[in-house]
Parts: C-alpha cells; structure tokens; sequence
C-alpha cells in the first residue's frame, strides 16, 4: 500500500475513533509536516526562537490534545496542520509584541507581512486578523492561501490534492491575494485590531 493510501486509511481511522491511528499517522507524514514548518520559518528572522522540528512536535501535542475532527482527506488534515503552525506562530507572535512594543499594531501590506521575520510581530498579526476576515468571507479560498503561502505547496500540488484543474486554483489564489491586500493595506491603524 502506498503512502498516501496509508495515510488516507489512518484518517478514516481516527475519524472512526481509533485512538492509536494519529501515533501511526505521524512518521508517514511527519517529513511533509518539516517541510511545512521549515517554509513557515523560513520567513522569520534568523535566530528564531523556534525550529522546524520543535514546530512540528508542538503540532503533534496541539492535534493529540484536542478532540480529533472527522478528516475529509489528506488535503483537510494538512490544512489543519498548516492553520496550527501558524496559529503558534501567531500566539509566538503576540507574546513578543506584548513584551516588546505593547500591543501596538500598524497596517502593513499584505506582500511584505507575508515575509515578516520574528522582530516585526505586529505584521503576523495583521497578516492573521485579515485571514481570520477571509475565512468569515470565504473559507475555501483561506484553504488555498494556507495550502499555498503557508504549507508552501506548488499551485500544481495545491490542485492535485484538492482535487481541482490547476487553472482554478490559481485564478482564486489571485482573487484571494487582491482581497487580502486590500484586507491588510486598509484595515489597521497603529494603536488598533479588530475585534
């Protein structure tokens, strides 16, 4: 049985309630998890305080700590790994900002937050208040943003597993970049978030 087969059938497993499936999952997609971390730290300052394999073992605590949701796929479950690595990220984020400047946030564009390293952690906020909008607004289009900016994947990759023409996936890529800068570019003032 391939890979993704056996991944496929653990995550029916721990749908079905299996409560060893997840510890059986974890080595078969525990290098696609590094490689997601690794993109996702990549952007941070060198120095950083956290590792690709530190991120992933927090993910690893953070998935076997919580009620597991019925997978609908690998797409779903890699979905759910990438919105909890950015999520420590985020919370990573809000403790630095908290030490070190207050709470403040100021509106920074979409393009360069993308590419905040650690010692500008107002911009990962503001980058994470405009996709917490998005997934309000439309949740299949922060999926892709997620699949693509976040867990790194190809528009090719993001397509084959979500099951949808390559052509698609980068028409609403693009439709979602343009509302997230739009999101990000006029949504923050110093001093402020959004509720």
């Amino acid at each position: 049985m391939s890979d993704q087969a056996q991944v496929t059938l653990l995550l029916s497993q721990i749908a079905a309630g299996d409560p060893d499936a997840l510890d059986r999952l974890v080595p078969l997609v525990y290098a696609e998890l590094h490689r997601m971390a690794a993109t996702y730290l990549k952007r941070e300052a060198p120095g950083h305080t956290l590792q690709a394999t530190a991120l992933v073992n927090e993910v690893y605590l953070r998935l076997v700590g919580r009620q597991q949701p019925g997978y609908a796929g690998r797409a779903h479950f890699y979905g759910i790994a990438s919105r909890i690595m950015r999520q420590i990220l985020v919370d990573h984020a809000r403790s630095r900002m908290t030490a070190k400047r207050g709470g403040e946030v100021c509106k920074v564009p979409l393009d360069e937050a993308r590419d905040s390293p650690d010692d500008r952690p107002d911009e990962m906020l503001a980058v994470d208040d405009a996709l917490q909008a998005l997934e309000c607004h439309d949740p299949e289009k922060l999926r892709l943003i997620e699949l693509r900016f976040f867990a790194g994947l190809t528009a090719e990759e993001t397509a084959d597993l979500l099951g949808l023409p390559v052509n698609s996936v980068r028409n609403q890529l693009r439709i979602a970049q343009a509302w997230l800068r739009r999101e990000v570019g006029a949504g923050l003032q110093p001093g402020t978030r959004r509720a």
